[in-house]
Order: C-alpha cells, then structure tokens, then sequence
C-alpha cells in the first residue's frame, strides 16, 4: 500500500485488478534472484574466494517495482550499492555480477577495479557508480539536463573531428532519469543541491530514498529531523512525491509507474521514498547486533519482502509449496553455475593497471594540437589581454562545437533576459564570459547556484551524455567542496569503468595572489593537490597567447581539464597578444623556453614566470648570470625533456612556485631531477615558494608571505656561487 503521495498522484493506486498472477511471479523470481546472489556472495566471502560483500537484501521488492516501472536502455539509472534488485529486473546478469565480485578481467563494470556492486552497463545505460553516497544525483541532473538539450537540438549529436568522434550519443524526448540514495545519504549537502536544480529547471529525475532505517549503525530519527525525509523535502515545487511501503512490490511498482508518467509527461521531477528493511547487516565488515537489539531485528525479518511475497503466493493460490520451490532450486543451479565461472575467469593483467587513466583515443600531448597562428588583419593585430583572449576562445569554440555548455556563479549576462534590454550584463565577476549569453543564449550560458559541488556534479552528468561543459568556479579558493567530485568522480570515471564511460568537462578556476587586498579567501593556491589526482590534466599559462592555445587544447580534448588562470595576470600589459585565430591550440606537455641561458635553469609557471624574467635580468645586469627560463605551462602532463635538456645544458636548477614552499609542486619536479638527473647537476636542486601560511590582506604582509623579483633574484644568486 501507498502511505502517502503528493495531491498530483492519484495515479498510485494499483487499482481494483492489481498485478496479474504471471507478474507477481516474475517479481518474486527477480526479489529472490537477487537475495540468492547476496547469499553466494556472502558464501564465497566467507570462503576468501571474494573480497568484499554488501547486500541488497530488504530491498528488493522497491528496487524491482522501479525497474520495471522503467526502460533499460532507453532511460538512465544512476544507482547505489544496494540496488542489485534492479540492476538485475534491468538485465545484468548474475554472471556479470560474480565477475565483479571476484574482480575478474572480464567483469563488464569495471574489469575487476571496482568493489562488487559497483554496476555499470553502457548497453543497459547503468553509469558506473563510486562508493561515495549522493554524489551520482547530482550527475543524475547533469544527464537529464543533456538529454533535454539534445532533445531540443538533435543536431548537436553529430560527430566532428574532435572528442565528439568518440562520443556515441543516444537520446529520447521523454526519457527518465533514475537516482537512488538511502536515507543516510540525504544528510549530505548534493543531496540538497541535486533536489533544488531538478525542482528549478522541472527535470524528468526520479530520485529514489531507500530507508532501511540505518545509515550503518546510525538510526534515521539521529540523522533526519523528524525521522522522516518525506516531510522535509514536501514543499519542493514541481515534484510527484509519493512515500510507500518498500516491502510491497505492488505499491512500490505502482508509485514508480506514476512517478514516470509524471516524468515523461515534462511536468517535473519526482520523490519515492520507499520504507524497506535491512535483515543482514550493513555489510560483512559490519556486525548489527553490536547496535540494534533482537527484538527490532526480529521485527524486521517479518517484514522481510521475500517472505512477505512467497507467503502472498501461496495465500492467494498463484503457485503452490512445490512451484516456488521448483523456481528456487532453478535459481540456485543458475548462481551456482555463475559463481563457477566467475571463479574460472582470467584475472586482469598487472601490465593494463595505467590503461584508461586517460584516454585512448585522443592524446592532447600530440601534434594534433599544434596549429600556427593565423596571419592578423589590422584588427586582430591589436594586442589582447589575458582575458580578452580567453573569451575569444570560449566564443570561437561556442561556435564550433554546438555541444559546449558554459555556466557557473554569475557567469550569465543576466538571469533575467528582459534586463538586457537596459544593461550590458555581468558576464563572470573578472568580465571573461562578457558576451556569451547574448550571442548564444540561456541554454547554452547560464549562472549556477551558489554551490561549486553542483557545478562539478551537473557537468559529470552531462559529460557522460558526450556533452562539453566548460564551467567555472568563481575562485580557486572555493574549488574545496566540489574536490570530492574532481577527485573521486570526475577524474576517476574513465579508469573505474575500464573505459566505458568518460568525462571530458573543462574547469576554468581563478586562482593566485599578488591582487593587494585579496587576502586569505581570494589569493589562495594549491595546485599540487589537484596534479596529485590521476586522471586530470592541469594547465597554468604565464601569458594571453597560451591562455588561448591551451584553452582550446582542453576544450578539445577527451580529458577533464583544471584550467587554472592567474587573477593578476588577466589584464596585465606585457602579457598581451593579437587574437591567434579560432583554430590555434597548444599541444599539452610542452614547456615553452621564455627566455634562454646557459648559467642556470629556472622552471616555474603562472604567475612566478614574469616575476622570474625581472629577477633573471637583473641578475645578468649586476652578475653576469645567464638564466634560461622554463615556463611550464601545464601542470599535468609537464615537459619533462624539456626540463632534463635544459638541465644538462646549465648544472643549476631552481623550481619556483606562487604555493607554499613545503610540499608544493616544485618538490615533485626537484625530486625527480635529484633522482633521474643527479650527475648532471654542480650545486644542490634549489625551490623558492611561499611561505608556509595564508596570504594576510595588508599589502606589507603579502610581499613578504608570497615570493617577490628580489627572492628569486637572490635564489639564482645564491645558488650560482654554489
């Protein structure tokens, strides 16, 4: 039975006739399937044949409901660890599911990299999911944002000669999207953000609470107000909302089939918040009866949904004792015969650990990526800025590839077109998306909410779809609650699923000091912490031309990109340079010599790079020291032949770097040259970075905290007359 429903669900109801006879027994066969699986798993874990088992059982009646309520292949599941009942009602098979839990080569999901559990199927639209909780709605909205602009503008599914090659691009108009959580998870904040853009932009997203009533060992009342979701999130508008008994596979499959129709009629997203059991423990690793006493976990196993659904079917004379024992013998056989395969399967081999760290396909370090400047009219030929050419590119690239989408805080023109009628707009707090709404419009550029895992999260969803959102977080210094999304999502999408999904979104950040007044909050780095991320390409240009050439190279590309771009070098003259053409780009990887020498090689990149050829020329003034100059320009991949030619040529070696000196960048690349190139070098390797604390607000303070022309200068001296 339905316990509650919102006033535009009538629909639930399952009516006078209900499920026929054939349907209960396919929805048994599906619940017990799934509870066999948990119990070889279980099994084989306690044998050591497996490494990890975490179950859906309690479950499975919701899930099963849900599954098929909806459309493999044709809809989107976004699900989480517990949902093996659907994944299973959607056509994985129990031997897909032995794969991953043995961690076999031939696991479909993952190829053996992901815990069981972690489902994924291309084939079925099943995206790869993390063991984090809540952040796959945000990617939820992200897809079912993707899948209405492709509705809109079918043509954008076409490929070109760029990542859109490898993008295979499926969509329908009235397609679902499916998220599910338990009810642990909704305390996290992208919980909170996913309901508020669904519920804004009235997305087709039917977000799944299963409540089992623990989060572990935390009871529902100590995490959720009240104890209860539903009433929490009852005021969001344009939601279906229904609450049912999750152990009732024909009220659950009822309240997702109203929850779709109001889905596929465009009329908003939707709310099941199903109250289910959980009769094993959390997991193997965890022991229930450390926490919950016999007499709840005895009240638990009578509203377990697979005896509550065998005890239908016997009551009601759809099968008798010997029918449903002849279904669970056939179960058992087809487990069996899976997990003895699954146990014969080949292992991955250690040589393809590094396989999908990036992609394949497209390599942004190749010469594909290098093109020459295009011969400037007297109008181009006009030096440009830092920033007038980083909006150059996001206008050339916008035009090129239809697929682009730009947003983030106040990066819109105006929310509310109507004001562009009387105002110029906004445009991004530093100008450099000035323009872009008013050329291509609110689909295409609009502001975010005031939330940076939101930003990071939609742009996964979209991503997964063969989408390009270029997005942008207002200040590096606010990059930190979208990290877990950067970290264990974004950059990790491609090698957890064995290449079968990817997630080629730019992120422009402002980053860096020098501003007089920024202060703690708007002058912090930390790069370091985001090239120690496999999976992410990390690009920093000194300069307006390479802000243009590399921005196009990540645009481009097949690889999430952090483009992290100097605040103070923005608008700086010497930095200038004429508009390059809309189809200049910068291979990755390639250093760039800014100024040449022989006497000592000085590596560094953003901000440090003019401050460095200050300090080289005085040097030469008043020393005589020759200094070569190596700008690094990206991050992750870095020029390491460049670093080890210049090396060889000089003995001398300082890494400069904006970030604090102690486990900054540099430490990596002077370790490395200590390691690989220690016979070259007559002095030690020297780092010059910031002091180990925050920028201070009063300019006295900055100077001395953040590393000056005179620091450097007397670095390279310093180390010449090693």
């Amino acid at each position: 039975m339905v316990l509650a429903a919102s006033s535009a669900s009538e629909s639930v109801s399952a009516g006078s006739d209900g499920l026929s006879p054939r349907q209960l027994v396919e929805f048994y066969r599906l619940m017990a399937l799934s509870r066999r699986m948990d119990d070889r798993e279980i099994l084989l874990k306690r044998q050591q044949k497996i490494y990890f088992q975490i179950s859906g059982a309690g479950h499975e009646a919701l899930l099963v409901g849900a599954a098929l309520a909806m459309r493999p292949g044709y809809d989107w599941f976004f699900p989480y660890y517990r949902d093996r009942a659907l994944c299973l009602a959607l056509g994985f098979t129990p031997a897909d599911m032995m794969l991953q839990a043995v961690g076999a080569a031939t696991d479909p999901a993952s190829g053996g990299r992901q815990m069981p559990t972690h489902w994924g199927s291309r084939e079925l639209n099943i995206v790869s999911l993390s063991a984090a909780t809540t952040t796959q709605l945000l990617h939820a909205v992200g897809c079912a944002e993707a899948g209405r602009y492709y509705s809109l503008h079918p043509e954008t599914a076409a490929k070109a000669d760029d990542y859109r090659a490898y993008r295979d691009v499926t969509f329908h108009s009235d397609e679902v999207v499916y998220a599910s959580v338990g009810e642990g998870s909704t305390s996290q904040g992208e919980f909170w953000e996913a309901m508020n853009t669904a519920s804004n932009k009235k997305l087709p997203v039917i977000f799944c609470v299963e409540d089992n009533g623990y989060a572990i060992s935390t009871p529902v009342e100590v995490s959720t107000p009240g104890g209860n979701i539903s009433r929490l999130v009852a005021n969001f508008p344009n939601f279906f909302f229904a609450e049912v008994d999750g152990t009732d596979p024909e009220a659950s499959y009822y309240a997702f089939q109203a929850a779709v129709a109001h889905c596929r009629a465009g009329l908003g997203p939707a709310f099941v918040h199903g109250h289910c059991v959980r009769p094993y423990s959390h997991s193997l690793s965890d022991d229930e009866k450390l926490y919950r006493t016999e007499a709840e976990r005895k009240a638990d196993a009578l509203r377990d949904p697979l005896v509550l659904m065998r005890a239908r079917l016997l009551r009601q004379r759809i099968l008798t004792e010997g029918e449903i024992t002849s279904i669970e013998h056939s179960l058992d056989q087809e487990v069996s015969e899976a997990a003895e395969r699954a146990l014969q399967a080949p292992l991955p081999k250690v040589e393809e650990i590094r396989k999908h760290i990036y992609s394949e396909d497209l390599d942004p370090t190749s010469a594909a990526f290098a093109s020459e400047q295009k011969k400037n009219d007297a109008q181009d030929a006009k030096p440009r800025t830092m920033a007038g050419l980083i909006n150059a590119c996001l206008q050339d690239e916008m035009r090129h590839d239809s697929r682009i989408v730009v947003y983030g805080e106040d990066v819109a023109d105006a929310s509310r077109e109507a004001a562009l009628a009387e105002v110029t707009g906004k445009g991004g707090v530093f100008k450099l998306t000035a323009g872009l709404q008013s050329e291509f419009g609110s689909e295409r550029v609009f502001n975010s909410p005031l939330a940076e895992a939101n930003i990071v999260g939609r742009a996964v969803g979209y991503s997964l779809r063969g989408m390009k959102p270029v997005v942008e977080i207002q200040f590096f210094d606010y990059i930190w609650p979208a990290y877990h999304q950067i970290h264990n999502e974004l950059a990790l999408m491609r090698w957890r699923s064995n290449g079968q999904w990817a997630c080629p979104v730019v992120i422009r950040a402002p980053i860096g000091g020098y501003l007089t007044g920024g202060a703690i909050y708007h002058s912090q780095s930390g790069e370091s912490l985001f090239t120690h991320i496999p999976g992410l390409r990390v690009v920093m240009p000194s300069n307006a031309l390479d802000a243009n050439g590399l921005l196009r190279t990540a645009i481009r590309c097949d690889d999430p990109v952090l483009f992290l771009e100097h605040k103070r070098l923005y608008r700086e003259t010497h930095d200038r340079a004429p508009y390059p053409g809309p189809e200049f780009a910068i291979p990755f990887g390639k250093a760039k010599i800014v100024r040449p020498g022989a006497d000592l090689t000085l590596i560094t990149y953003g901000a440090l790079v003019p401050r460095s050829v200050q300090a080289a020329e005085r040097a030469r003034r008043e020393h005589n020291i020759d200094v070569e100059i190596l700008d690094l320009r990206t991050l992750n991949p870095y020029d390491w032949e460049a670093i080890a030619e210049s090396v060889k040529k000089t003995s001398r070696v300082i890494v400069a770097h904006e970030d604090m000196l102690s486990w900054g960048y540099g430490a990596e690349i002077a370790a490395r040259i200590g390691d690989e190139l220690f016979d070259l070098l007559d002095a030690p390797v020297r780092r010059v970075g910031a002091m180990d604390t925050f920028v201070a607000y009063q300019p006295i303070l900055e100077d001395a905290i953040l590393p000056q022309p005179e620091t450097i200068f007397k670095a390279i001296v310093d180390l010449k007359a090693y």
